[in-house]
């Protein structure tokens, strides 16, 4: 008799059109390869998602649910099906992983429809979990199970005990390679997730590191992943990108890696492997490393048909810089920007506007950086987010044993609150997600606000990004010479005709759609 299975959910995120590969569980999927069945439901492909996961976990024995869930508006659909599942098999276990509950594990375990939380990483903890689940019993009430033994030494794993939340300790990092090559064929029709792009017609998605060494004070990948990065050997990654290639056509890939880039050594491999299998490609990377690159190596990368880099420029001030702990400088962006523009790679930086300790005089400041930017490189595309606080470890429990995990915490939400929501209902509100996606924050004045907007709006129609394919050319020349008087005077308030014409003819906005 087989063990019963595993039903791995992806919330709704987005459209169609913004459907991927769903990596992360696809990453879980190889770990339960050769131990259980498994099946995954994707709400951004699968337009009834509820209806198709009670249909599956009634057609045979399950042993629990997991749900990936990102911060922002994946928590409602989330909440939704993960409620949903919960009316209809009460004492079927439910788990959440993924950014949302490694950042928020408390309010993420406060759910009558949650009864596990894993922190961080998922393989291992998650098929440790099911392994102990085999001898435990189902949750009930406000316990995730009756039987304490069974789950109190799963490492990253967060739990319910009398209603309470209980934390295990972390789990390491684990390299890539210790797990089997990602199971495509368990989506059925792979070819629904390679969407098309400004790099290819078929743009498939892929991982070749998990997290990040440095340690900016605003990203989640830090406390995601504790301040680690591991990488995944070329050999492989060329082996999987192969596979997308030749067996489901893709003709482009975006990498998901969270600094694709680390160092100049670990580099060079990764970009050969990638020459040999031909497709162009996208990747975050740091102006700091890619700025220390030699020629040689930037003719590696030209000739592995790296097509843009998303690089996190964040300010036009060093000394706002070292506040972030970015670790970067702003002669860095600026170099890159003139390298980018000798081997034919367009930059996409990104800058954070409007922290609540940040004089209004910082974002006219970054306003004239970014001219600057067009100057040296008239292709690099710029992306403008507003601050976001980000839970962080704390860094005590690196020099000083004390009991228990280091969980990530955020004091307060900005100066003088508001105070962080206690469950994922919170988590759900518009204003939370819409602060959660950077696209607003408590403490902006409406006048900054608005001046952030305004001129987001002037720069996007005087350089339409390469990344809509979908505009004629026709309409990005007509939003160009609406918009050159405002750029070349810097009149960008209140730019009317252009919010008009923005009806007329959309843009694609790389923020908020990417690829």
């Amino acid at each position: 008799m087989s063990k019963p299975a595993i039903l791995l959910v992806n919330p709704r995120m987005s459209d169609i059109n913004g459907a991927r590969l769903p990596l992360s569980l696809l990453h879980l999927a190889a770990a339960l390869e050769d131990d259980r069945p498994w099946g995954i439901v994707d709400g951004n492909v699968d337009p009834t998602p509820i209806q198709t996961a009670l249909a599956t976990l009634a057609s045979r024995p399950h042993a629990l649910v997991g749900v990936t869930v990102m911060p922002g508006p994946q928590v409602p659909t989330a909440i939704e099906i993960s409620s949903a599942i919960r009316r209809v098999h009460p004492t079927l276990p439910i788990v959440w992983g993924g950014y949302f509950p490694t950042l928020y594990p408390d309010a993420a375990i406060n759910a009558p429809y949650v009864d596990f939380v894993v922190r961080g990483q998922g393989e291992q903890t998650l098929s440790d979990l099911i392994a102990r689940l085999d001898n435990a019993t189902a949750p009930v009430d406000a316990d995730s199970t009756t039987d304490v033994s069974a789950v109190g030494t799963v490492a990253g794993l967060t739990w319910k005990r009398g209603g309470r939340a209980v934390h295990n300790l972390e789990r390491p990092v684990a390299p890539p390679g210790i797990f089997g090559p990602l199971p495509y064929d368990g989506l059925g029709d792979v070819g629904q997730f390679l969407r098309p792009s400004f790099m290819g017609t078929r743009t498939a998605v892929h991982q070749a590191a998990l997290g990040c060494r440095y340690r900016c004070d605003f990203c989640g990948v830090v406390s995601m992943w504790n301040g680690k990065s591991v990488l995944d050997e070329p050999t492989r990654v060329a082996q999987a990108l192969t596979l997308l290639r030749d067996r489901w056509g893709a003709n482009a890939v975006q990498f998901y890696d969270h600094n694709f880039f680390d160092r100049e050594e670990t580099s060079i491999p990764l970009v050969e492997a990638l020459e040999r299998v031909g497709l162009p490609w996208w990747c975050y990377a740091r102006a700091d490393t890619l700025a220390g690159f030699s020629s040689s190596t930037w003719e590696k990368i030209r000739r592995s048909k790296l097509r843009m880099a998303y690089i996190g420029a964040e300010a036009a001030s060093d000394d706002v810089l070292r506040r972030m702990q970015k670790g970067a400088r702003v002669n860095d962006t600026l170099e890159v920007a003139t390298r980018c523009r000798e081997f034919g790679v367009i930059p996409e930086f990104s800058f954070v506007l409007g922290g609540p300790n940040e004089p209004e005089e910082e974002v006219e400041k970054t306003f004239v950086f970014i001219r600057k930017l067009k100057e040296v490189n008239p292709d690099c595309e710029i992306i403008l987010y507003f601050y976001s606080p980000t839970p962080q470890r704390e860094p005590v429990r690196d020099t000083v044993q004390l009991p228990g995990p280091r969980l990530p915490v955020l004091r307060e939400y900005g100066p003088s609150g508001p105070t962080l929501p206690t469950t994922p209902e919170g988590w759900a509100q518009p204003r939370w997600i819409s602060w959660a996606c950077h696209q607003d924050a408590p403490w902006l004045t409406p006048r900054l606000r608005q001046r952030v907007k305004d001129f987001a709006r002037v720069l996007g129609c005087r350089f339409p990004t390469v990344q809509d394919y979908r505009t004629p050319a026709w309409g990005k020349a007509v939003l160009r010479g609406l918009a050159r008087w405002r750029y070349a005077r810097q009149r960008y308030d209140r730019p009317w005709e252009l919010k008009l014409a923005n009806k007329l003819i959309p843009l694609r906005d790389p923020k908020s759609q990417g690829l």
